[in-house]
């Protein structure tokens, strides 16, 4: 599957979850509630995000899982936590547990200061 086309699914996910649940704030330029709102399990917080690029599979990666979680895109950590790598995200598309070429690799950096509601 194109990796744009699973970006942009995810993307749909995550609007679709703003909108039920009225998290889409005002429109604004600077990335903030404009992106997916990502929940952070560890510290029970959500984060705005931007996407920003599409990645080659080189290097670490943090999981993020749609479908998850109170806003729909959940993460086990974020910014603060050891295991935070900056927004450098990998989703299991194949669904087989492994990080792999047929899964999808994106920069979408967390924004913070997180927050405790929706």
């Amino acid at each position: 599957m194109n990796r744009t086309k699973v970006i942009a699914a995810i993307m749909a996910i995550a609007v679709t979850g703003f909108v039920t649940t009225n998290a889409v704030a005002k429109d604004r330029t600077t990335g903030r509630n404009t992106g997916p709102i990502v929940y952070v399990e560890s510290q029970g917080l959500f984060y705005d995000s931007i996407v920003l690029a599409d990645l080659p599979s080189n290097g670490r990666f943090q999981e993020l899982k749609p479908g998850e979680g109170p806003s729909g895109l959940a993460t086990e950590f974020g910014p603060g936590n050891t295991g935070y790598l900056g927004g450098r995200w990998w989703i299991d598309t194949n669904m087989d547990g492994y990080m792999d070429d047929e899964d999808v690799y994106f920069l979408c950096p967390l924004l913070g200061p997180g927050r405790g509601t929706l």
